[in-house]
């Protein structure tokens, strides 16, 4: 298994041998230096640290800093967990795209856009009512209706409504690696994945 550390810069579009039109996602991966192994006899499970993006030492609080003193690691300015890595990496390894080859499979998770709050229509797909009788009949893009009345008198959970819509963490899997370039850290990803420009990603092979 192999995992890295990344951030989006955006997306593109190649042609593949056969003359397809892929559209695709450009993302700089790496180098991610690993800060620490932890193991379960001295954390209580096994996993790898890595960071990626450095940062100036007078940027960081002192905390991190002695983690970074302690393991023998440059600042970095985003630190991530994986178990996929355990035995595979020691600290001070310093993780790149060559790690991943075209063709593999991987899955991207990172946090997605932030839309606010939003109402039913843009949330849930809602198709507006129009002048139909679903509980009112002037605001076309509101839901209508939500509960009963005399029973159960409540909105159950679960109930499709406005709200905060974006910003949660998402995972795209069974994504195609079409391309990586070694030399700018680069790694072209099939597809699109979650994310804003300049989200940090994380990538792990499947």
């Amino acid at each position: 298994m192999s995992a890295i550390l990344g951030r989006k810069l955006g997306m593109t579009s190649i042609y593949t041998e056969d003359g397809q039109f892929v559209p695709c996602t450009v993302i700089e991966a790496g180098p991610c230096p690993v800060v620490q192994v932890k193991t379960k006899e001295n954390d209580g499970y096994a996993a790898v640290q890595i960071g990626f993006s450095p940062i100036e030492e007078r940027k960081v609080k002192r905390p991190l800093s002695g983690h970074f003193a302690k393991n023998s690691v440059a600042p970095v300015r985003h630190l991530k967990e994986f178990r996929q890595l355990v035995d595979q990496v020691t600290n001070g390894d310093i993780l790149t795209v060559e790690a991943f080859q075209v063709g593999d499979r991987i899955k991207v998770s990172a946090s997605s856009k932030g839309k606010g709050f939003q109402g039913v229509v843009r949330r849930h797909h809602f198709g507006g009512v129009g002048m139909a009788t679903h509980g009112q009949s002037d605001r076309p893009r509101a839901p209508g209706s939500i509960g009963s009345s005399s029973y159960p008198s409540r909105v159950f959970k679960g109930m499709k409504m406005a709200g905060r819509m974006g910003g949660t963490r998402t995972t795209v899997r069974n994504l195609t690696v079409m391309m990586i370039v070694p030399d700018e850290n680069l790694i072209i990803v099939k597809g699109s994945v979650p994310g804003a420009h300049n989200a940090v990603v994380e990538i792990v092979k499947m």
